[in-house]
């Protein structure tokens, strides 16, 4: 795992070199082990490495055999090996036994097709001297990060966006109309940022850069083909057999390889899987308040399996404490509370290896989220009339919060309308209650739109499960696991995320995927085979903080609101508003939490990217 950063030059020699090593020095925390640059006439490159594979000879860029192309690459490829002998077959010479070299070659031999070929997470810029053009890629999950700043003639890319700082030629802006969207999904929902001109690479796509002109396409299309003539335990034996493979693949590694282990199925599965081939070290976290702390469960399985833990229990001052610099690593303000204590995770493996395997991914390609079985709950419902249900919905607007007012509202809308996610941190109708001034914007579900739209011959479960593959999952799980890793300069590897689990996931039909008592089915069923029962069964509790308690103590509230108060909130937010937001959370008139994280997590964000640096 490693990092790059990378522009067309528009100075000269001495100022581009200086450049492209304080760029790099910004990210040195995804790469701590070694650094190393290529500049010429016409492009600077730089990259700090974090050895996993190839310790000795895997240093970049690589240049290939004639000194024509150039590659910066990030991530890890797991069928290098077998790519790499096809290669040589075709007369290919290699000087090292790395994965990166391995893309370079396969994009001399195959062009764009080396793409679909490639079973792993990366993001990679390959530079071509003799054709002045910049061809760069991000793997099918977005699990890597890229990211790119275009304004008139000014074009730099690289693995976060902080590099950018330190190129006298980004002119750092708040992408001020985004800031509604944040509001309602924690994150910009599309292809822009909070920094205006800074955009991210899209999931499963390349581009080229040539001749002034940026060009982005997909090389690859997320299609469900559902299989309807295997049975359950058809469904549970394939994906045992297949996750197993996945398994080996993600602990190829010349460096000692962990996991991460919570109380739930997936990390569990994982770690199970790893434990037979290996001595493995396991690591999790918990919280000083028992109620929120899954440690007994991960101590009880690893126990069960035979494994080593290591543990840490996170205090409310450490949670806190480490807020701003989380929110730093981030790039863009992320205010989920499972982030923090992802932090602090990461940090506690760092302590004993460099390589991390983890559960993210299985939930939106297996159905885990408790809130798929919405559609079965509205079935007998949504049979009524419109007409009746709009009357319900219209009569449950005007009641206070209480039970059953949110499944009478969305009894009325179609799942396009009332699902991104299970809810909005703002609703629409919140958010202009809470800017100041008012940014004009577009309902949220505009945005997710064009998802539904391309499964809308699926049915409502499978549309869930495709739009937070689309979205929840690349903005916002795969972006906390990537900084929070990498932030320790960890490598952290996602072996649900794997093409060959994925063209499984695909075919599955939705009743192996999500019942009404129970979610990822199948899933479950495969584990089965291998875990205990509890485990097996466990319901997803995600990471449960308490950061709801601790917002009503006086410490944290008061930390809270003199951030609410601050000058820079008064630049974006009604203050009275979410001020009275705050004081209702502490004296239990409502539950806010979830409201007063993501305005305090843009501040803190805000502060650190526009105040202080």
């Amino acid at each position: 795992m490693c990092g790059f950063v990378g522009f067309l030059n528009e100075l000269n020699e001495a100022e581009n070199n200086k450049i492209v090593r304080e760029m790099a020095d910004r990210i040195i925390h995804r790469g701590p082990d070694q650094d190393d640059y290529y500049v010429d006439e016409d492009i600077s490159l730089g990259f700090r490495r974090l050895s996993i594979i190839d310790l000795e000879g895997g240093s970049q860029p690589i240049i290939n055999e004639d000194g024509t192309k150039v590659l910066v690459y990030n991530g890890e490829v797991y069928n290098y090996q077998e790519i790499r002998e096809d290669l040589i077959k075709k007369g290919h010479v290699f000087k090292t036994k790395s994965d990166s070299e391995t893309v370079l070659h396969g994009y001399e031999e195959y062009g764009k097709d080396i793409l679909n070929k490639l079973r792993g997470m990366f993001a990679f810029v390959i530079w071509d001297k003799k054709e002045k053009k910049i061809f760069g890629a991000r793997d099918i999950f977005g699990i890597k990060p890229f990211f790119y700043y275009l304004k008139n003639d000014t074009f730099m890319f690289g693995s976060e966006i902080k590099s950018f700082l330190s190129n006298p030629k980004f002119e750092k802006e708040l992408n001020r109309e985004r800031i509604p969207e944040y509001l309602c999904f924690e994150y910009i929902p599309n292809e822009e940022t909070l920094f205006r001109n800074v955009y991210k690479l899209p999931p499963a796509s390349y581009f080229t850069y040539e001749n002034g002109k940026l060009e982005t396409n997909p090389y690859y299309v997320l299609k469900y083909d559902i299989d309807n003539s295997k049975t359950l335990e058809e469904w549970e034996q394939i994906i045992d057999e297949t996750f197993k493979g996945s398994t080996i693949a993600h602990g190829i590694s010349d460096v000692e390889v962990g996991c991460f282990l919570s109380s739930g199925v997936d990390s569990s599965y994982v770690v199970n899987e790893m434990a037979k081939r290996n001595d493995v070290k396991t690591f999790s976290v918990g919280f000083e308040e028992e109620k929120y702390s899954e440690l007994s469960f991960a101590e009880e399985f690893a126990e069960h399996v035979g494994v080593k833990l290591y543990s840490k229990k996170i205090s409310a001052d450490e949670y806190f404490e480490v807020a701003p610099k989380v929110q730093y690593h981030m790039d863009e303000p992320l205010p989920n509370p499972s982030a923090l204590a992802l932090y602090f995770l990461a940090q506690k493996a760092a302590e004993q290896v460099k390589v991390v395997l983890s559960g993210e991914g299985a939930d939106e390609l297996f159905g885990g989220y408790h809130y798929y079985k919405e559609p079965l709950d509205f079935e007998a419902y949504q049979k009524l009339p419109l007409i009746l249900r709009k009357t319900a919905a219209g009569f449950a607007e005007h009641l206070p919060r209480i039970h059953g007012k949110r499944f009478l509202i969305n009894g009325a809308k179609p799942i396009e309308e009332r699902y991104i996610r299970n809810n909005y941190v703002y609703p629409y109708t919140e958010r202009d209650k809470v800017l100041s001034p008012n940014i004009p914007a577009a309902k949220p579900e505009t945005f997710t739109k064009v998802y539904f739209d391309e499964v809308k011959n699926e049915d409502d479960i499978t549309k869930m499960q495709y739009v937070d593959i689309k979205t929840w999952l690349v903005q916002d799980i795969l972006v906390k696991a990537d900084r929070m890793s990498m932030a320790h300069s960890l490598e952290l590897r996602v072996p649900f995320l794997d093409r060959e689990m994925l063209k499984i996931a695909l075919q599955i039909p939705s009743e192996y995927r999500v019942g009404k008592e129970t979610t990822k089915i199948a899933l479950r069923g495969a584990a089965a085979k291998e875990l205990p029962e509890k485990t097996a069964k466990m319901r997803k509790k995600g990471f449960p903080v308490p950061l709801n308690d601790w917002l009503k103590q006086d410490k944290y509230y008061n930390m809270v609101k003199t951030e609410f108060e601050s000058e820079e909130a008064g630049l974006f937010f009604n203050q009275d508003y979410i001020l009275t937001l705050l004081e209702n959370h502490r004296t239990d008139k409502e539950k806010n939490m979830k409201r007063i994280w993501s305005i305090y997590s843009f501040l803190l964000w805000y502060r650190q990217y526009f105040v202080e640096n």
